[in-house]
């Protein structure tokens, strides 16, 4: 059996308080975590009722640190109905939120936009303020992490195993050049252990001129996500994670619905739940274990008139929606 997890980056945008102040927490709501547009919502609430309709369960990566400057009744907001609908809720953390708190931060005013930017005892601080904050917020005690950006290194890894966490999960072999400098490489794609706790890799498939490209929405066309999930399950691969976000079926000024992602998103859903051998799994019920194989999970391979599909399909999104 294959597990996927569908795993959702779920954040307020710290871009949207640098253009408009710390008083948008109402607007970055709308446009982060509702999705709200004209023509609805299509944020966590649409997430989980599509999810839930098919039977499927998600993994919301929540990231607290808005709480420094609106306190943790904006985080409860976020964690509440993920909860309540029986879902897994994870820890994310984006360290750019520290430069709108001045002096009143964990770490002594000090900032940076990646956690890897800070020291190993002030990664323990964060971490350890973050996880409080969402537990706080009403969620179960997280084992889970993945850094905002991808931005971790190993001393996020030697942190997290410090403060009990289990699972690490920043490591993007489909991204060539990332923010995520956890000392491992593309080969590695499949969960491992790694100073001290298991580390589950992003998934990817092959692309154009030998190239890998990671496994999310946005990314890969419905085909080549199915792809991935059949390649999956025929050679054995036991755990395949897909990366979206809370905003990710709006367009990129957060407007209105991207029509060619939010279909991705249901295509997604119906497949898994329509293919045998391939369900969903979260953290908190069936976490990725360490492969007993100690090669390279291999990747689905280029299909060029699959990927060309996609290539032309995003070249669509970006004249109508500003990107995707």
């Amino acid at each position: 059996m294959t597990q996927v997890y569908i795993t959702v980056d779920t954040e307020y945008s710290a871009s949207i308080v640098q253009r408009m102040g710390k008083d948008c927490r109402a607007e970055n709501y709308a446009r982060s975590i509702s999705a709200t547009t004209p023509e609805g919502d299509v944020g966590i609430a649409y997430q989980i009722d599509f999810m839930n309709r098919y039977g499927l369960k998600g993994v919301f990566f929540v990231d607290p640190m808005p709480a420094l400057i609106w306190g943790t009744e904006a985080i409860t907001d976020i964690v509440e109905p993920i909860v309540e609908a029986g879902h897994d809720v994870q820890l994310h953390l984006h360290s750019e939120w520290l430069e709108f708190a001045g002096d009143a931060t964990p770490v002594n005013g000090r900032t940076g936009r990646n956690i890897k930017d800070f020291t190993f005892d002030d990664q323990c601080t964060l971490l350890d303020y973050a996880r409080t904050t969402l537990i706080a917020a009403g969620a179960p005690r997280p084992t889970a992490f993945r850094a905002g950006n991808y931005g971790a290194n190993d001393d996020t890894c030697r942190a997290l195993a410090a403060l009990g966490f289990t699972h690490e999960t920043s490591h993007c072999p489909g991204i060539a050049v990332s923010a995520c400098d956890i000392s491992l490489t593309s080969t590695d794609r499949q969960p491992l252990q790694h100073c001290g706790l298991i580390e589950v890799p992003i998934g990817c498939v092959e692309t154009f001129g030998g190239e890998l490209r990671h496994a999310q929405i946005t990314a890969l066309s419905s085909a080549e996500l199915k792809a991935a999930m059949k390649h999956s399950r025929a050679n054995g691969v036991d755990a395949l994670t897909l990366v979206s976000h809370s905003f990710e079926l709006l367009c990129r000024q957060r407007e209105k619905i991207n029509w060619i992602v939010r279909r991705r998103f249901e295509a997604l859903c119906k497949t898994i739940a329509a293919m045998n051998g391939v369900g969903t799994a979260t953290y908190a019920a069936n976490p990725p274990s360490v492969s007993a194989s100690c090669t390279p999970a291999s990747v689905v391979p280029l299909d060029p008139v699959r990927s060309g599909y996609r290539v032309a399909e995003q070249a669509v999104a970006n004249i109508l929606y500003g990107g995707s």
